[in-house]
């Protein structure tokens, strides 16, 4: 297997304060996901800066690191870093909100068996598909076989899901997958046909219910099993345990299972069927819009994970999901078409890179990269994706279009609207995903009229532009140094764009060239700035100077100001700073790097504020 991934592995475990800090480590599609004993350790910031690491998220308790679709390889690499026994004792106890505790509840449900939904989803995909096309016959055993591939995941769900939850409880789920065997054992669904009372030891009435394919039955019955377990194994001795805390519980849950539980599940269990009924009869527009509407910021809080699994009750209950599916494969058709109009709008080859690889994922089914990536941090695309996104679940929704398998929410999902011998609501998800990606795409391409033109356009045209190379003069007068002998490991990495460092003989700060002061600091002690050909430059004054609060520093621009060669922008008093124990050195750094083919020092030893620093070629 291939090393590649070991130090961004070995970086990202002592960005999150180490080994001995992680008390549980896991992943999705895309993300790392941390339970961490002490989160001030976690370097958030540092983490983010890593090649290889699009964003750092805390939901819900959880240190989620997005990686990206290789998050599976990163991931093994981590395993090898971290000792998750040893630190779980260690784990401080955190209170979290009711909502927050029941979307980690939810989540920790339905998750794990989300690639077994999927996967049983496309076989009933594929399998529509050759009925469609008269390649098998509905009385084939073919057929027959097939539609058994895909209905024992559904059929067996419960099992799938007491294995889950138990986990999540931290119960025995060789237990819980027992006690819902019992539920669906042909036996039961024998009494249950026959329709005659039954009544265990002559007292205690079963309520003849079925129980195959349910939801809501099982995580009932498993919650109340995390209790029955620990009581037990609270108080039957350690030498008889192994024997009689199993039996116990099967005869225990057994009875509430049926007598109970199971019944109250069953109950909850059709109050949602009769309300999956209600909204796709009288409200069906109103699911697929919030969830095509507002499903990146469902993300970015994780909410989502607490409202995907309706879809998953819901298609146990009526056969179909009109409530998440629709909605979801349309918002992300959307983002990937803000990402791709960015790509083509983007002059920026870093940005354009991570765009146009994010959105061909985002076409998959995945946004997280072309969301943190892209998206949320230029804000115009999030806002095009979600008018787009609601728009395409608008028309999903008031033509009742549901899906009739879950999977995956990329263009391979359309195929998961083909059912009931019908291309109806196959017809319509393309419809609805054509409207997604046309409205975005359009409303994307008008605001990046605005919105790139303020990166990547030149601002003032006074003079002829070079194309091929761009000066960046010296901002401060001092002693020219190498950018890798900067004081601080983030610059000298050149994480943040090369460039160079000056050792100031005296505080003041001027424009290297004409153009526009991008990003002024509160604190003044740095000052960003872009020219007519679009180089973006950091002017860093000090090493973590930030931490004065502005004191010793005097700015005479403002943000978003045009400024020429030479004009003054800042002063500073290097003595008093040096005094206050921080380093003076000022950071010149091209943020903008990866848009250059190579970026020189053209001066070295002392230099005088407007002379010729860096040659920036093209």
């Amino acid at each position: 297997m291939s090393k590649k991934y070991e130090e961004l592995a070995r970086q990202i475990v002592e960005g999150v304060g180490g080994k001995a800090n992680v008390s549980d480590v896991y992943h999705c599609q895309t993300r790392l996901r941390f339970k961490l004993i002490d989160e001030s350790k976690a370097d958030q910031k540092g983490l983010e800066n890593l090649n290889g690491v699009t964003k750092v998220l805390i939901n819900a308790g959880v240190f989620q690191v997005v990686i990206g679709t290789h998050v599976a390889e990163v991931f093994e690499e981590i395993e090898k870093l971290v000792d998750i026994k040893s630190n779980k004792s260690e784990q401080k106890s955190e209170k979290k909100g009711i909502i927050t505790t029941i979307i980690d509840f939810v989540a920790g449900t339905f998750q794990p068996i989300i690639p077994a939904l999927s996967g049983a989803g496309m076989v009933k995909a594929v399998l529509a598909l050759l009925v469609v096309f008269n390649v098998i016959t509905t009385d084939s055993q073919t057929y027959y076989l097939l539609n058994l591939f895909a209905d024992g995941v559904f059929f067996f769900l419960p099992m799938l899901l007491a294995v889950t939850e138990a986990q999540k409880l931290k119960c025995n789920p060789i237990l819980a997958a027992g006690v819902a065997a019992m539920m669906m054992h042909p036996n039961w669904a024998a009494l249950v046909t026959a329709g005659e009372p039954v009544y265990f030891f002559g007292v205690i009435p079963f309520t003849l219910a079925t129980y195959t394919s349910s939801v809501i039955p099982i995580i009932l019955i498993v919650f109340v099993q995390a209790y029955v377990e620990k009581f037990l194994n609270r108080w039957i001795p350690k030498s008889v345990n192994l024997v009689f805390v199993p039996m116990c519980t099967f005869l225990i849950m057994g009875t509430l299972a049926f007598s109970v539980l199971g019944p109250i599940g069953s109950v909850v269990g059709g109050y949602l069927a009769t309300f999956f009924e209600f909204l796709s009869t009288n409200a069906s527009w109103a699911p697929a819009v919030l969830i095509g509407g507002f499903l990146p910021v469902m993300v970015m809080f994780g909410l989502h994970n607490g409202i995907a699994p309706l879809g998953v009750m819901q298609m146990s209950n009526l056969g179909y999901d009109s409530i998440f599916g629709p909605g979801c494969v349309c918002s992300n058709m959307a983002q990937a078409t803000a990402g791709l109009v960015v790509a083509l709008r983007t002059r920026d080859k870093n940005t354009r890179q991570t765009a146009t690889s994010g959105s061909i994922t985002a076409y998959m089914g995945i946004t997280e990269p072309i969301l943190y990536g892209v998206n949320l941090p230029k804000k115009y695309p999030l806002i095009s994706a979600m008018i787009g996104g609601g728009l395409g679940g608008l028309y999903a929704g008031l033509t009742q279009t549901h899906r009739f398998a879950t999977g995956s929410s990329g263009l391979p999902a359309v195929l998961l609207y083909i059912g009931d011998n019908s291309m109806t609501c196959f017809i319509n998800i393309i419809i609805a995903i054509t409207i997604s990606i046309i409205t975005t795409a359009i409303i994307t391409f008008v605001l990046s009229l605005r919105f790139e033109k303020k990166v990547n356009e030149p601002i003032v045209d006074h003079e002829v532009i070079q194309l091929n190379q761009e000066i960046v003069k010296a901002p401060v007068a001092g002693n020219v140094l190498n950018l890798s002998e900067a004081d601080d490991e983030v610059f000298a990495s050149k994480d943040l764009g090369d460039g160079a460092v000056i050792v100031p003989n005296k505080g003041l700060v001027v424009a290297p060239f004409d153009g526009t002061v991008a990003t002024l600091f509160p604190t003044k002690h740095a000052i960003g700035l872009i020219s007519p050909n679009g180089a973006e430059v950091l002017i860093h004054i000090g090493i973590n100077t930030v931490e004065l609060n502005g004191k010793y520093f005097e700015s005479f621009v403002k943000q978003g100001e045009q400024v020429k060669a030479g004009q003054k922008l800042l002063t500073f008093e290097p003595d008093k700073i040096k005094e206050a124990g921080y380093s003076t050195q000022v950071m010149v750094v091209v943020t903008n790097s990866a848009s250059y083919q190579g970026i020189n020092v053209i001066h070295e030893g002392n230099i005088k504020e407007g002379e010729q620093l860096l040659n920036l070629n093209a």
